[in-house]
Formats: C-alpha cells, sequence, structure tokens
C-alpha cells in the first residue's frame, strides 16, 4: 500500500520494515518526527535521552549487543554526540547501527547552517542521502543491511526540505530480525589505544571497501538525456535540478555521498563537455571532483549561503530569469518572531529588562527574549552554553559583572547540557545566578517529554527529576522556586539573588501556556478598562495579543487566552480578567 509521508516518517517506516531494535534521540529540529513516528511500533523500544551524546551511546550499546539500532539528531546535534561517533568508526558494530542526521540550509530553526558531510569523511563513517520520502525508506531499510556488511556505523544525512516534504511511500511487512549473538570480544569493542591502533587499521580497510561499493551500487544513478551539460547532485538539490532544468541535462545522481565514486564521476565527466555540481552549502563533492582533475563549475556559479531554488538553478545553468508571479498591490503585514500568548518566559524577560541586567542566553523558545521589546538575551551560543560562558564572563570581569549577570536556561536545555556548567561555577568558586525556566516541557521542539516531566516517550509514568534537589546537590545553597508572572516578587527575588557572594539557582516555574491543562486554566480573556492612561506600559510586555490602534491600547480577544500576566503590570489596574 502506497501513503503520502514525510521525509521524516519515511525514515521512521524504513527503521521499523529493517528490524530496527532501539531507538534513542533528543528531539531537535527537523529530526524530532523520525523517532517520534517511530513510537507508532510497538514492537521497538525507543527513548527521549538527556542529550544526543547519550542517545548515541544507548544505540551503540542495542548494537554492540546484537540489535539493529538507530538515533537520530539535527546537524548541530551530531557535534554533541562526535565523540562516540569518532569511536565507533573504530569498532564498527553487531547489529545494524544508523546515524539519521537533519540538516538546516538557511536556518530555519538552528544557530548554524553546518554541513554534516563533513563529519563523515572525518570519521571515515557511509553516508547516503535520500532525496525524497520514497529514498528516505529505501535508504534506511538499505543503511541497515550495508551497516551489517561492512562492519559500519553508517549517516543518512537529511535536510529541512526532504524531512518536512511529502511524497509516496510504498509500505512493506517488517523483517524479522532476531538479536544477533553476542560474543565477548574486549579487542574490537575496548578502546584503549593498543586495541584502537588495531583498530585503525580495519577501518583504512573498510574504506578501501566502501570505495568499490560505492562504485557499483544502484544508489548512486546516470540518467542520460543525450545533453553535452552534466550535472552531479544529490539529495533535495538534486530535486531542484530536476524541476528546474528537466531533459535538458543528464544527472549523475549521487545517494552515496560519502565515500564518493571517484571512477563513476571521471566517467560520467568524460562524456559532458560542462560539468556543474549541485549542492547546498559547502563544496564538498566539488572539492572532490576537483581533486580528480575534473574541470566542473561548482560554487563560483552558486552560494554557499543557504538553501537553493529551481529558479536560482535555471538562472545559473541555463541563464534563464525565473517567471514573474502575480503580486496583490497590498502591504504584507509584518510577523516577527514572537514568544505566546501566555508564555511563561515572558514574565522572566519582562524582569530581567526592567532591571537592566547582562543576561547570558540559551536554545530554546526563550531564545526569543533576544527579540524587541523584551530584547534582553545578550549572548546564544549552544545548548547549555548560557551557564558556562556567564560564568567565564563573570571570571574574565570580575566585580563589575558579579551582581549584574544571570544565565537563563530551560528544564530540558539544563538537563541536556547546562548540569555540567553549574558543577563548575560551584566547584571553581563562581557567583553566578541561573535562572532555569521551567515550562514543564520540551517546548521548541512540540513538546516532548524530558526527565524533568516524569514521563517518557510513550506517556509512561516514570521518575521526575527534582530540580531543586539536583541544584542542592551540586553544591547550590540557595535554590528558590518563584512564579515569573507574579512580577512583583520575582523582580524582588532576582534582585536578592544576583546580589549573593555565592552561586544560586532560581527555578522559575509556570507551565508552558499551550499544554492542556494551561489552556484549561486560562479560561477567557483579558480587557482594557477605562482607567487606562495609556502608559504603554503592557506594550513592553510584548504579548502578540496587545497592541495600539489609533493612539488606544487594544487586547485581541482571538489571540488572548486570560493568562493574566498584563493585568500584574498594569499600574493603573486598567485591564481586569473576563472568564
Amino acid at each position: 500500500m502506497k501513503k503520502l509521508m514525510l521525509g521524516n516518517e519515511a525514515v521512521a517506516r524504513g527503521a521499523f520494515e529493517a528490524g530496527v531494535g532501539v531507538v534513542s534521540s533528543y528531539p531537535g529540529t527537523p529530526s524530532t518526527e523520525i523517532t517520534e513516528n517511530i513510537v507508532k511500533y510497538n514492537d521497538v523500544y525507543v527513548e527521549w535521552a538527556p542529550n544526543e551524546k547519550v542517545a548515541c551511546e544507548v544505540a551503540i550499546g542495542a548494537s554492540i549487543a546484537g540489535a539493529r539500532a538507530m538515533t537520530c539528531m539535527k546537524h548541530v546535534g551530531l557535534n554533541v554526540m562526535a565523540d562516540p561517533v569518532f569511536t565507533v568508526s573504530y569498532t564498527g558494530v553487531n547489529g545494524g547501527l544508523v546515524l539519521c542526521v537533519a540538516d538546516d540550509p538557511g536556518m530555519h530553526s538552528s544557530q548554524n547552517e553546518q554541513d554534516s558531510r563533513h563529519y563523515a569523511k572525518a570519521s571515515k563513517i557511509l553516508m547516503l542521502e535520500p532525496s525524497d520520502s520514497a529514498e528516505c525508506r529505501d535508504f534506511t531499510k538499505e543503511a541497515f543491511t550495508l551497516s551489517e556488511q561492512f562492519d559500519t556505523p553508517v549517516f543518512i544525512r537529511l535536510s529541512t526540505r526532504v524531512s518536512h516534504s511529502q511524497s509516496l511511500v510504498e509500505e512493506c511487512e517488517r523483517a524479522d530480525k532476531p538479536l544477533k549473538d553476542y560474543d565477548k570480544d574486549p579487542g574490537k569493542y575496548v578502546m584503549m589505544p593498543g586495541n584502537a591502533i588495531k583498530r585503525h587499521v580495519v577501518v583504512e580497510e573498510r574504506m578501501r571497501a566502501l570505495e568499490a561499493m560505492a562504485e557499483k551500487t544502484p544508489l548512486n544513478t546516470v540518467e542520460e538525456n543525450g545533453s553535452n551539460i552534466g550535472v552531479i547532485s544529490a539529495g533535495i538539490a538534486y530535486v531542484y535540478a530536476k524541476e528546474a532544468l528537466g531533459d535538458k541535462v543528464d544527472y549523475l545522481k549521487l545517494g552515496v555521498v560519502y565515500p564518493l565514486p571517484a571512477e563513476k564521476i571521471k566517467a560520467f565527466a568524460a562524456k559532458h563537455d560542462k560539468v556543474i555540481v549541485i549542492e547546498e552549502l559547502d563544496p564538498v563533492i566539488e572539492e572532490y571532483v576537483k581533486s580528480l582533475g575534473v574541470e566542473v563549475i561548482g560554487k563560483d556559479g552558486f552560494t554557499l549561503l543557504g538553501e537553493y531554488t529551481p529558479a536560482m538553478i535555471a538562472k545559473a545553468v541555463l541563464g534563464e530569469d525565473a517567471p514573474e508571479f502575480e503580486v496583490i498591490d497590498e502591504p504584507t503585514p509584518v510577523r516577527p518572531p514572537v514568544m505566546c500568548a501566555g508564555c511563561p518566559h515572558r514574565g522572566t524577560f519582562y524582569v530581567l529588562k526592567k532591571l537592566g541586567l547582562i543576561v547570558s542566553g540559551d536554545i530554546g523558545c526563550y531564545t526569543l527574549g533576544a527579540t524587541p521589546p523584551l530584547q534582553s538575551v545578550d549572548t546564544t551560543i549552544c545548548m547549555g552554553a548560557s551557564v558556562s560562558a556567564a560564568h567565564g564572563m563573570a571570571k574574565a570581569r570580575g566585580d563589575e559583572f558579579n551582581k549584574k549577570l544571570v544565565s537563563v536556561i530551560g528544564d530540558s536545555t539544563f538537563i541536556h547540557s547546562g548540569i555540567t556548567g553549574l558543577i563548575d561555577i560551584v566547584y571553581n568558586k563562581g557567583n553566578n545566578t541561573v535562572i532555569i525556566l521551567d515550562n514543564s516541557i520540551t517546548g521548541m521542539t512540540g513538546h516532548q517529554d524530558n526527565p524533568t516531566t516524569g514521563f517518557t516517550i510513550r506517556k509512561e509514568p516514570t521518575k521526575q527529576v527534582d530540580l531543586v534537589a539536583l541544584a542542592r546537590a551540586i553544591g547550590i545553597e540557595h535554590v528558590v522556586v518563584a512564579d515569573p508572572f507574579d512580577v512583583k516578587e520575582f523582580e524582588r527575588i532576582v534582585k536578592q539573588e544576583v546580589e549573593r557572594e555565592e552561586p544560586s539557582v532560581i527555578v522559575a516555574q509556570r507551565p508552558c501556556a499551550l499544554l492542556p491543562p494551561m489552556r484549561k486554566k486560562y479560561s477567557g480573556h483579558c480587557r482594557i478598562t477605562d482607567k487606562c492612561k495609556k502608559c504603554k506600559m503592557c506594550m513592553k510586555l510584548g504579548c502578540p495579543a496587545i497592541s495600539i490602534e489609533n493612539g488606544e491600547v487594544r487586547i485581541d480577544r482571538t489571540q488572548c487566552n486570560g493568562c493574566g500576566l498584563c493585568t500584574n503590570v498594569c499600574p493603573f489596574h486598567a485591564i481586569e480578567k473576563e472568564d
């Protein structure tokens, strides 16, 4: 039966059909839906891990124990799991091991647009790249086969457009893959120097075998249309090229993007007067092709930045201008990124902005605290960096920063990689204040559970991490739980904690407004009364439901959910809540 599937859903289907036994991941757009879709299959053990490194190690352990295993992450998550990835390249596998990484050209939901193909080359791990949902399913199944055939982990590289576009996928039965035997083999799996040096030899021998495979595999295909122009491409860039160029050129479509097939590329190039490499982000294919002595057009005709479009490719290759579209002669309403109405983080950033503090920020919904009018976040680097970077800032500038600086970090992000930073502050005698934004869920990636929520990915009750007890166990003696919507009390607490001569933690505790219990709690809406003095203090909240129209403050009933934060901010009590 054929079914319309997201690329991510098709990867999940392919893993299921391949007989995957264990999947461990950490959510991150654009990869999240792979793991969320695998939950549908009861035959598979699935979990959200605290971070990508742990997820990868779980999958490696499952593979060594004989199960087919998979872990999924976005491109920056691959940075987090790089340590075990490079070593599992040496150990090889027992059960097939697949690492799904989703890149984000255009940075739709990311802090950079790195190209994960570099990791395949650096770690000497086979990498496949599908171009649509059908290939997502097929390539995933093939990845498990190749993993066991060549004793290697296998990368599947996706991109935002492949992950989140839909096409038809044929559903097949699940393969019966019993656990492989487990044999005690320290020479293969214990990577101390004496063993690792021998395994490196195995890796290089494996690379030669994979290079030979790349020349013959049907995953790399030539499409001949009788043209003297040849295009070499892979993944979503191939789809764009096909749409833009049709049968006006010949194609070498690469499904294996590492290692690349040298002889196949040279033979393809020899048949064409002009060869063009079309690839998003870095010139990975282009540089390899040039290293073979083949003259190609690559990034000199395209850009290193962001996503491509069919129109861009048609212009670069054929000199054709994009067709003109009819545009409505009306100004387009501006919709900047903004926290949701009722967002618990809004109260926190309102207070931090009011106090004029330096705010070391992190990755999550709360990164929007950097945007107007809240505009209080000074830095955002990577998961967990808010805590560690603030410690460095304070150590660099001493008393000048000590009582002006706070870190903000979400509950899931704190578990992911904030704990070690907090340990560093305590151990090295810092006196930073860390605000954990506890909204009871992993918000930015779509409401995934995490170790602080008390539920597994299958919504099974489990132990819940106590953030207060955890902070105290680390050595934080001053831990305060506060409601950021009680702005006067929250402001008092923040002032109190930043003045301390020792580290402290504030747990800003209020659930995400989009959680079902909060949807019930936030009933009704707020309204402006005739007490309004037009002071515009409520506008400083940046709530999307509050605006000014013809000089009058208005609350949009269709957006307001009655959270009541504005009633706590108005100095004239001119806003009241209605059921």
